[in-house]
């Protein structure tokens, strides 16, 4: 469904993506690993048309989305999902009209059935009542789940997660490993997340990838990753401190 070729990025004389070549079948959760800077955020941006590549492409069944008009980006955008990082809500706006945000773009809605959308968005993430609460009087699970909910209120048919489990405690955490789990099966929804949190990586994954050096340099099982002989991957896998990732 999703497949990356050859995609370069560099920052002046920063190369940061250096030829990703990456394929995710349709309906599988594939997550992306790698050390903090290693490109993970900036390979999701282009995906999303955020980010233009100096080189290679991006085709969504088939067809190349590289060079698409902004007219056109708008149109594929309701396609996706993201997840972001920091959970990205707005902090002058309730939950709901936050939830309701994507939905009031890409649809006609009449109030009265955004808000019965808004309400079964935030039912599927396990919340309940807080339409009116305030980003600010949220919990930092509470504001994943409620900026997973936006992700999914229109549906879309691919799902993005930048660092879903950063900047939460390892009991919230597995929740939202558990929510991915979830809507993975319930939505068929095909599912990039982007992780340096093992845990969660196993978890969740189909297949997991590693980016190092600007390059995928494996890519396979939950199992695949554990046994596998690559030095690279052995030493993040396992968080050791020697071996040959430069740390600093």
């Amino acid at each position: 469904m999703l497949e990356i070729k050859e995609l370069h990025k560099s920052f002046g004389e920063n190369p940061v993506l250096r030829g990703v070549n990456l394929e995710v079948n349709r309906g599988e959760t594939l997550v992306v690993i790698g050390q903090s800077g290693s490109g993970k955020s900036v390979l999701l941006k282009h995906i999303l048309g955020l980010m233009k590549p100096d080189q290679g492409n991006i085709l969504i069944d088939g067809k190349d989305i590289s060079s698409l008009s902004e007219k056109e980006w708008l149109d594929l955008r309701s396609r996706f999902g993201m997840l972001f990082q920091a959970s990205a809500l707005f902090d002058s706006m309730t939950v709901e009209e936050n939830v309701a945000f994507g939905l009031k773009r890409f649809s006609n809605y009449s109030p009265e059935k955004t808000a019965q959308a808004v309400q079964e968005s935030l039912n599927k993430v396990g919340l309940h009542g807080i339409e009116k609460l305030m980003p600010h009087e949220l919990s930092g699970g509470m504001k994943k789940r409620v900026g997973l909910a936006r992700a999914i209120i229109y549906e879309p048919d691919i799902m993005l997660y930048d660092e879903p489990s950063t900047g939460i405690d390892p009991i919230r955490a597995d929740a939202i490993n558990e929510l991915i789990l979830q809507l993975t099966k319930e939505m068929k929804v095909t599912s990039m997340v982007i992780t340096h949190d093992m845990d969660s990586a196993y978890k969740v994954a189909d297949r997991i990838a590693m980016l190092y050096n600007g390059k995928i340099v494996t890519c396979g099982t939950s199992e695949e990753i554990k046994k596998s002989n690559n030095p690279i991957v052995n030493q993040f896998v396992h968080g050791l401190a020697e071996g040959p990732i430069k740390s600093w």
